[in-house]
């Protein structure tokens, strides 16, 4: 069944704000809890977690890309329509916000919540949490979302047993997380990262570009790597 826009662009509003309220969320409120926190590798979990079940929850119908650089790695890749672009990550960047301006009504209610400890933005340098370099950022941010444009595109091929996906790519995204979380807080996601940094302010919203340029042209060479090597040509 093929969904109208408006559906689709309802589902991607949900997807996203589920995967920024539920990554962020475990890391604004449950990573550093004093004695049970869940750390790095529990907002790993996390985040995994929440684009495989909004995968499973909302892609029937809009495909779950929750993400622009997804978006546009699809599009690249032939597998999304160009027409459709702009209005998803309109709709995913809306979604982030809310879902950080829920996770700041909820924060706010903790006597010991201060802006200052970062709400889980993205940043480098004295920013980042393992104090890497700008470079650091631009070139894990720009591989790995490479590899998970590469991994959703190989995963939702049709030589693949349906429903498989879902899994796969929640799995990248945890592997992700466990990998680039101290270089810069792991973004792969620009509208995920704009949500944070539009609530942090200074030098969040100074240093979201990179959040925004790394993961696009990540998931455009993703996308350019699959149709070019991987994607069955026509017999």
């Amino acid at each position: 069944m093929e969904y109208n826009l408006g559906r689709r662009l309802a589902a991607e509003f949900f997807g996203t704000f589920w995967l920024a309220f539920g990554g962020c969320g475990s890391a604004v409120i449950s990573a550093a809890y004093p004695q049970l926190g869940i750390g790095f590798a529990g907002v790993a979990l996390a985040f995994g977690l929440t684009v495989l079940t909004g995968v499973y929850a909302f892609g029937p119908i809009s495909g779950g890309h929750f993400n622009p650089a997804v978006s546009l790695g699809l599009a690249v890749a032939g597998r999304f329509s160009w027409k459709d672009l702009i209005p998803y990550i309109v709709i995913q960047v809306a979604g982030a916000l809310v879902a950080a301006g829920a996770l700041y009504a909820i924060a706010i209610g903790n006597i010991d919540f201060s802006l200052a400890n970062g709400f889980a933005a993205n940043g480098f340098d004295e920013h980042s949490p393992a104090g890497y370099t700008r470079l650091s950022a631009i070139l894990i941010e720009t591989i790995l979302t490479g590899f998970f444009l590469l991994v959703i595109l190989g995963s939702t091929e049709s030589r693949v047993p349906a429903g498989f996906a879902p899994i796969a790519i929640g799995l990248a995204l945890t592997l992700i997380h466990l990998i680039s979380i101290p270089v810069d807080n792991t973004s792969v996601n620009p509208a995920r990262s704009t949500g944070q940094a539009l609530f942090v302010g200074g030098w969040a919203l100074q240093q979201l570009w990179l959040f925004w340029a790394a993961p696009l042209g990540g998931g455009l060479l993703g996308g350019l790597i699959h149709r070019l090597i991987f994607a069955k040509k026509p017999s």
